[in-house]
């Protein structure tokens, strides 16, 4: 009988080294293997009324310019672009030429072009940020009546997050403003690049938190922009059209205000919806408008 009791005994601890030792093993596997990202979830490609570009690739801007699109990020094309403006309840303009974001972080870019003309840059020393402001609040309000419309919420702007500013040798001009709509703030971070027919407008949508992280991977995307030849400010000659406005009519007159973006995300990422609403079901809501897209 002890015999046989100190068997099964034996045979228990045996029993238990091993589901020790693999318990062990499981904890070490756990730690060695990275923590998922809190920002991780569904993709811009789950959008599925969308045709999406993978980079690396070369994204084509209507006939006036291109994008090289990096490896990790998607690209979609003008009519596609006002598919997802519309979905993140924003107004489009029928101007958009494409969407650029990374697949599964929270920003986006929009680049839409306006066929003004070539926009002479005299004024790149007399930039007046408070009347600019103020004509920017005045055009959201403007905006805000389509929005509701819509039955979509208005948008507020806070102030400037980045006053205007010109970079002579780019031909860049840039400025950003910080935004509310229903408690959610947001940046529209806004670059307008010159060329010889018009001017390419470039919108940077991000969480208000994370646009200093953000800014580097923009204007590195950004860097793989360009004109097409011919269409280029350095290639304007006389005679070609003008613009009937400067950089000043750029910022404060040239529809920014009225059709600035928000909806950054907040019906997408996790990271900012889930503690009030299942992913799984808002993305069922969200995407259920493909059927009438």
């Amino acid at each position: 009988m002890k015999k046989r009791t100190l068997i099964v005994l034996t045979i228990v601890c045996i029993c238990a080294l091993v589901a020790f030792g693999q318990n062990d093993r499981k904890k070490k596997k756990a730690e060695a293997e990275p923590s998922p990202s809190p920002s991780a979830g569904p993709s811009w490609e789950d959008l599925e009324a969308v045709k999406f570009q993978k980079g690396p690739s070369l994204g084509e801007l209507g006939t006036t310019a291109q994008v090289k699109v990096p490896d990790g990020y998607v690209f979609a094309g003008g009519n596609d672009t006002r598919t997802i403006m519309e979905t993140m309840q924003n107004p489009t303009t029928n101007r958009e030429l494409g969407f650029v974001a990374p697949a599964k972080e929270d920003w986006f870019a929009v680049f839409e072009f306006q066929p003004i003309g070539y926009v002479k840059d005299d004024e790149k020393g007399s930039l007046d940020a408070d009347a600019i402001l103020e004509s920017i609040k005045a055009g959201t309000e403007e905006g805000n009546k389509e929005r509701a419309r819509r039955g979509w919420p208005s948008l507020t702007v806070i102030g400037w997050e980045t006053p205007p500013r010109y970079n002579e040798e780019s031909h860049n001009l840039e400025w950003a403003v910080r935004l509310e709509s229903e408690g959610q703030a947001a940046v529209n971070y806004n670059t307008r690049v010159l060329g010889r027919g018009g001017v390419m407008e470039v919108t940077l949508v991000c969480n208000p938190a994370q646009l200093n992280e953000t800014l580097p991977k923009f204007k590195t995307m950004l860097a793989g922009f360009d004109f097409v030849q011919g269409q280029k400010y350095s290639e304007f000659r006389q005679g070609d059209k003008m613009a009937a406005y400067g950089l000043t009519g750029l910022i404060a007159g040239g529809g920014v205000a009225v059709a600035a973006k928000s909806g950054v995300l907040k019906w997408l990422w996790k990271g900012l919806v889930a503690a009030a609403v299942g992913i799984a079901a808002l993305a069922k809501k969200i995407f259920s408008r493909k059927q009438t897209a």
